[in-house]
């Protein structure tokens, strides 16, 4: 399942001649965590591939994750080599790198006297961790799971496979610094700093799913649900999502790939309105995905224990998406239904001693965003101690 998801040492090789090697930098500048395609890509030319893939990790502690899976917006729209013909496909050199292998561990840090709890081992936990473990500071991460990753364990394994977070993390835990503790519920962030921690970041993510607020809702599966455990939905039937995101596209191949005769996807906007990669949208095409878009769904029901779907076409009025008149229609027989317009959680301010951080004070966002999301925490927190 991972064979295709990086590049050979041929592909590879090719990728990085292709660098115009840019004294500008303008694909480090459009990275949100400052990563330097540049200096890492001059490495592995050079044949130094510990030093590329120390120059990653150095900035991104969850290197070759994000490698997997980010989208094309920063790095590569910011590529001088687009003007001449495509831009370098950087992520997947940075994940290929790693895939050779992480840099060798450096010698511990001296503890600088402070200690600093993280709530959430997703990836603004994470980063936050990685960045002050450096700088000397003590981390304990509350985990409330068993396992680390946060809402990258939804993510398909034939995209991101899971032993790349594990692996990105192992690198992070070998700082001996940060200690993780899983099973670990925090209720009170405020309890974190009566038991001597002297701040406390909280990466929490979104863990609501956002309802459709229709008639029959009950009647589908959230993409938590599905995510989690796709084998407990296995249908070999029709399937229908409702949305039009990356998740939504994650729900949909992984349906298709689970043997679902037909998968539709259902969404309110237009095509060109989908906030999904260029790949995204070529893997929908190339597992046969319908698209049924500018289009509503109003009401789910039960039918001779099938599920049918009240739909309504949508127009553009003034800016705004309004439903057509009379456009409303019965679309039958599908066996499952999964909502997949997204996640929410509460917003919170930061307070003196209680920082916050990732998609619980952004919105949802994409894994290197979220991981700067937890830097720029830390870096809070560094402002005041040192």
């Amino acid at each position: 399942m991972t064979k295709n998801i990086y590049l050979n040492q041929a592909q590879l090789n090719a990728e990085i001649n292709r660098c115009l090697n840019c004294k500008t930098k303008p694909c480090m500048k459009a990275c949100p965590v400052g990563c330097s395609p540049h200096d890492f890509i001059q490495m592995a030319k050079n044949g130094d591939y510990e030093g590329a893939a120390a120059s990653i990790v150095n900035a991104n502690p969850m290197g070759q994750s994000c490698g997997l899976i980010c989208p094309d917006k920063f790095c590569m729209n910011a590529c001088t080599r687009s003007h001449l013909d495509f831009p370098i496909n950087i992520p997947k050199i940075q994940a290929s790198i790693l895939k050779h292998g992480y840099p060798s561990s450096t010698s511990d840090i001296k503890f600088n006297g402070h200690r600093i709890a993280v709530v959430g081992a997703g990836p603004a936990g994470i980063g936050a961790a990685a960045y002050l473990g450096k700088n000397g500071f003590a981390v304990v991460i509350f985990e409330a799971s068993d396992r680390v990753g946060g809402a990258l364990n939804l993510i398909p394994q034939f995209r991101l496979p899971h032993e790349v977070i594990r692996a990105d993390w192992e690198f992070v835990a070998q700082n001996s610094l940060i200690e993780l503790r899983l099973n670990h519920v925090v209720e009170n962030y405020t309890s974190l700093l009566k038991q001597g921690f002297d701040a406390v970041i909280v990466a929490c993510g979104e863990p609501n799913v956002i309802d459709l607020g229709i008639e029959g809702e009950e009647c589908a599966v959230s993409y938590l649900e599905y995510l989690r455990s796709p084998k407990d939905f296995v249908t070999d039937g029709n399937v229908a999502i409702i949305g039009g995101g990356a998740v939504a596209v994650d729900c949909a191949l992984t349906a298709r790939k689970n043997g679902a005769q037909n998968v539709e996807m259902f969404v309110r906007r237009k095509i060109g309105d989908m906030r999904i990669t260029a790949e995204e949208r070529m893997s929908l095409l190339e597992n046969d995905i319908d698209l049924t878009t500018m289009t509503s769904v109003k009401q789910i029901h039960v039918d001779e224990g099938l599920l049918t779907l009240d739909t309504c076409k949508n127009h553009f009025v003034d800016g705004k998406l309004q439903p057509i008149s009379g456009t409303l229609i019965e679309r039958p027989h599908f066996n499952l239904v999964i909502k997949a317009i997204g996640s929410s959680a509460p917003r919170y301010e930061d307070s003196e001693k209680i920082f916050f951080a990732g998609d619980c004070k952004t919105g949802g966002s994409t894994l290197v965003e979220a991981i700067a999301s937890g830097q720029a925490a830390a870096i809070k927190i560094i402002d005041i101690f040192l």
